[in-house]
């Protein structure tokens, strides 16, 4: 059984094609609120036709953060996709993940199959750290349960709002800077950037774990995200890094509510 999965981010939609744990093929296209039901229909018919194994497709899981862009995706999948069973992650779906929160609802679907995947492929407590749009933190206690977390402004917009209200910065493209004490104005934003945000990672991952309570290698630090490469090479925390978390939790939820 050939899985479609459809994690639709602020900035990007991350589609891939799952079986049983393993991504067969994935694409990473921009989220544009301004295209309808139809026009995702071509995009997604287009990618599929560059895929060996996309005829086998027997379901799709889909989880959004832009409520515009779910609503033409639920379009889409009716009038495109009729005779396939589809699950779109929302309050009411089974997830088996309890939610601590004041108010459950108000958790992002992506943030909640983040932390199933977590505990389903880690044993014990673990923090999700997802680059993307936003860095979020999201903590699963050693019982399973999404026990809350943290939001901080992504690494691209905080760039792109220096870039901004700098009179004289510009966005630089974010790669590792030669030294963190810089000697140009290039390299000294990459250096704010790529190690700053690598501590933010670091001091807010500490001090989650001293919350906890739990001893520190007890606990798995797993980065995931379209950004998450700018940094993780940089932070002392992470024990590991999977770029399809979303999409393998999604299957997880697909086999829940089949």
């Amino acid at each position: 059984m050939t899985l479609l999965c459809a994690d639709i981010g602020n900035s990007h939609t991350v589609i891939g094609l799952l079986d049983d744990g393993e991504v067969l093929d994935h694409w990473r296209v921009a989220t544009d609120e301004r295209r309808t039901a139809d026009e995702w229909a071509v995009l997604l018919k287009g990618l599929l036709r560059e895929s060996a194994v996309a005829d086998d497709v027997t379901g799709i899981a889909v989880c959004s953060t832009v409520p515009a862009v779910l609503h033409e995706w639920r379009d889409m999948l009716v009038g495109h996709y009729g005779t396939v069973p589809y699950v779109v992650v929302e309050p009411g779906v089974r997830t088996g993940v309890p939610v601590l929160m004041d108010n459950p609802r108000e958790v992002g679907a992506d943030r909640v199959v983040n932390a199933l995947a977590a505990a389903s492929l880690y044993d014990g407590p673990a923090i999700v750290v997802d680059f993307g749009t936003a860095t979020t933190f999201d903590v699963v206690s050693p019982r399973g349960e999404y026990v809350g977390g943290a939001i901080s402004p992504g690494i691209d917009i905080s760039l792109e709002a220096l870039g901004r209200r700098g009179a004289q910065l510009r966005k630089v493209e974010l790669l590792r800077p030669r030294t963190v004490i810089a000697k140009n104005t290039v390299e000294a934003l990459q250096s704010g950037m790529v190690f700053g945000f690598a501590s933010q990672v670091d001091g807010i991952v500490s001090r989650m774990i001293e919350e906890l309570d739990v001893p520190t290698e007890s606990v798995h630090v797993i980065a995931t995200g379209g950004l998450a490469h700018i940094v993780v090479e940089e932070c002392r925390s992470f024990t590991a890094r999977e770029p399809w978390l979303t999409l393998l939790g999604l299957e997880l939820v697909f086999a829940r509510n089949s």
